[in-house]
């Protein structure tokens, strides 16, 4: 099978580090110190070879270092598929986040097309016992994995969206203007609800018979009704039918924007959000493996996994059969953690790197691995 990996990562004024380089195999990448090191922020910077604002979701300046008010860069070097891209992302103070892929600027989307990204990170923890919009982000991220078309489809849709509100809040009742913008969204919406369908199909084919030491999570969509009708011509009936509503209420209430995502801990049979939170990780890591397993057979390639503090709560035995699932995967999986010991199983499977403190910023230290 092919690779995915970052085999070269260079980081300038970007967060915590002032500057800071990786040389790397397509080995998983161990990344060990204490908290507030700055090792979440290699992992940010990484995820940034994606489409979106990255794994923390931050505004462009957010990411700069602070203080100094200058702008950040990221590049890196990305095997994927038996091709070699050289990838630069980069934003200066007030600007936008722009992208170029082997010398030449590039809209974000472009980057789902030469390599996949996941993630998990400790906010994710609660995601089973918060509110929808957190799942529908989380669910549209798997589906961007499959169909890097997906973004602009959300896009579209938000677009059309916002301006129907804004009719609505007007008590503008121009029949014409609110068809217009509804064919706009049910087109959107159709794609948007196609694609998360076939992303949940392609997730269920790969958690069924796969041997993992982690509990299949059985997801459902659900959401109030007219979430998602189905087609375009059933969404634009349901946003005609609902405008007095919606004008009532000063906002749309139907379509794929109220979708939520449900989960099941399957061999119990029981609600996610009712799991204890050690469960609750265990299925996001579960997904996580899935989506994995499902992106390696689609894509050509096992993704890029950015696992953040995952080890922290998970028992050895747990905690070693992660790792031999990455490794059997092959998947160069990014983790962190605060200690070289949480990664003793991996030994020489891994790369390891120490992140520290160091003259009011963050600095990197290539280790030799401890364990077996």
């Amino acid at each position: 099978m092919a690779e995915l990996a970052l085999t070269e990562l260079s980081l300038s004024q970007f967060r915590s580090h002032p500057r800071a380089r990786l040389v790397l195999d397509a080995r998983p990448v161990a990344i060990f110190g204490p908290n507030g090191a700055g090792k979440t922020n290699l992992l940010e910077a990484a995820s940034l070879f994606s489409p979106g604002r990255g794994l923390r979701r931050a505004a462009a300046d957010e990411m700069a270092r602070a203080p100094g008010g200058l702008g950040w860069k990221v590049t890196g070097v990305l095997r994927s598929l038996h091709q070699v891209h050289e990838v630069e992302t980069w934003a200066e103070p007030g600007g936008t986040r722009q992208v170029r892929i082997d010398g030449k600027p590039a809209a974000q989307v472009a980057l789902g097309r030469i390599a996949r990204v996941l993630w998990l990170v400790p906010a994710m923890d609660r995601l089973w016992i918060e509110g929808a919009e957190g799942r529908r982000r989380f669910l549209d991220r798997i589906t961007l994995s499959f169909e890097p078309g997906h973004g602009d489809a959300v896009l579209a849709y938000d677009k059309a969206m916002r301006e129907r509100n804004r009719l609505l809040k007007d008590q503008v009742r121009d029949v014409h203007w609110f068809a217009a913008l509804e064919g706009q969204m049910a087109k959107a919406g159709a794609a948007i609800g196609a694609n998360r369908r076939a992303a949940l199909d392609r997730l269920a084919a790969a958690q069924a018979g796969a041997e993992t030491a982690f509990p299949h999570a059985a997801l459902t969509l659900s959401g109030p009704e007219g979430a998602d009708p189905g087609g375009a011509d059933d969404l634009a009936a349901a946003f005609a039918e609902g405008r007095g509503r919606d004008m009532a209420a000063g906002r749309t209430l139907a379509g794929p924007h109220r979708v939520d995502l449900e989960a099941e801990f399957a061999a119990k049979g029981v609600a996610a959000r009712l799991c204890s939170t050690g469960e609750q990780k265990a299925l996001l890591i579960s997904l996580i493996l899935a989506n994995g397993r499902a992106l390696a057979q689609d894509f050509g390639a096992p993704p890029l996994l950015l696992l953040d503090e995952v080890a922290a709560h998970l028992d050895a035995g747990r905690r070693a059969a992660l790792y031999d699932e990455i490794c059997a995967l092959g998947a160069q999986a990014w983790m962190t953690g605060t200690g070289p010991e949480l990664f003793a199983d991996l030994g020489g499977r891994a790369q390891h790197v120490e992140v520290v403190e160091e003259a009011g910023g963050s600095a990197l230290r290539p280790v030799a691995p401890i364990g077996p």
